[in-house]
């Protein structure tokens, strides 16, 4: 039987209220209505590196980011999760190393405010590992302290629970990024030391707890990108290539294994961004740019629809890089 406002009964009671961000009443990864960047390093400011800012911009127009909250813990290289209802920041590196690189942050979409610890991975995760998110749960993948690891930790978004070891990338890597469909998450890009430039794309499945495999190749090997992902296709945009910065927009399909096509260029050369997924565009924020280490406030955008260059469309309140924890709703 079905009952109007999102509750069915079906030999027993299933009370599933429709998410925000999604048509049709759905989860849906893309968000309808805003971008956040949390984190990062302020890397130009004497006295002031790891931060704890909270930015939000508009999907629907154009324009400068605000901060609306902070964290509980300043983080950098982190990874970014999605719910229906509220952003993730899991992982990274803290001025308090007591806490850092394990912690699990959360902060509600609906009102504006300062972010909770919640929990912890199960293990250490830095350096720009890759994060994805399902309709159920926040993955965190890789790492590079104290040594690199293929390790994919799964979080629940029901319950504040700490992540658990739910399989193996393909390899040991680190500053991979992250793309998400329907059904699975990848993590392409990523270093495994000394010039182990990776252009792997590596998939896991969300539905069964198991290892990713190798389902193709990005157009570069480099690390640093930003990921972004459509419906029907996932992104990575700038990155690391050796010594030179990329401004590459990458993308590849999810409806079937295959290697990525270069289908534009970001405004500019662009590494250790945050990157977010309307339903409509792709977006990366922060980073740094040029072959410089000067921190970008820019936030570009790229529309999902036609294959083209980004444009910059707004600011972050601050410059900073290594925000590379990214979320929308």
């Amino acid at each position: 039987m079905q009952i109007s406002g999102g509750i069915s009964i079906t030999g027993g009671v299933s009370l599933t209220p429709p998410d925000s961000g999604g048509s049709g009443g759905g989860y849906s990864f893309q968000g309808s209505n805003y971008g956040y960047t949390t984190g990062g390093d302020l890397h130009p400011v004497p006295g002031l590196r790891t931060t704890n800012i909270i930015d939000k911009f508009s999907f629907s127009s154009d324009g400068n980011a605000t901060d609306v909250g902070d964290l509980a813990v300043a983080t950098q290289d982190a990874t970014g999760q999605s719910s229906s209802t509220s952003g993730y920041n899991s992982g990274g590196t803290s001025t308090n190393v007591s806490i850092d690189k394990n912690i699990i942050q959360k902060f509600a979409f609906s009102t504006d405010g300062n972010a909770t610890d919640v929990a912890d991975l199960a293990s250490n995760c830095d350096d720009g590992a890759a994060g994805n998110s399902s309709s159920a749960s926040g993955y965190a993948c890789g790492n590079a302290e104290p040594t690199r690891s293929n390790v994919i930790q799964k979080f629940s978004f029901a319950s504040d629970d700490n992540g658990t070891d739910v399989g193996d990338l393909t390899q040991a890597k680190e500053r991979s990024t992250g793309q998400s469909s329907s059904d699975s998450g990848y993590a392409s890009a990523g270093y495994t030391g000394g010039s182990g430039f990776l252009n792997t794309i590596d998939k896991f499945p969300f539905a069964s707890d198991g290892n990713a495999s190798d389902t193709g190749d990005l157009t570069q090997s480099k690390l640093s990108c930003s990921g972004q992902s459509s419906t029907t296709h996932g992104y990575a945009t700038g990155g690391l290539a050796g010594p030179t910065h990329q401004s590459t927009i990458d993308k590849f399909p999810f409806a079937s294994d295959g290697n990525a096509t270069d289908i534009g260029d970001l405004s500019f050369t662009q590494i250790q961004a945050a990157g977010q997924s309307s339903t409509a565009s792709g977006y990366t924020a922060g980073g740094q740019i040029n072959d410089s280490v000067s921190d970008t406030t820019n936030i570009e955008k790229f529309p999902f629809a036609s294959d083209s260059n980004g444009t910059d469309v707004g600011d972050l309140t601050a410059g900073r890089f290594k925000c590379t924890a990214g979320q929308q709703y």
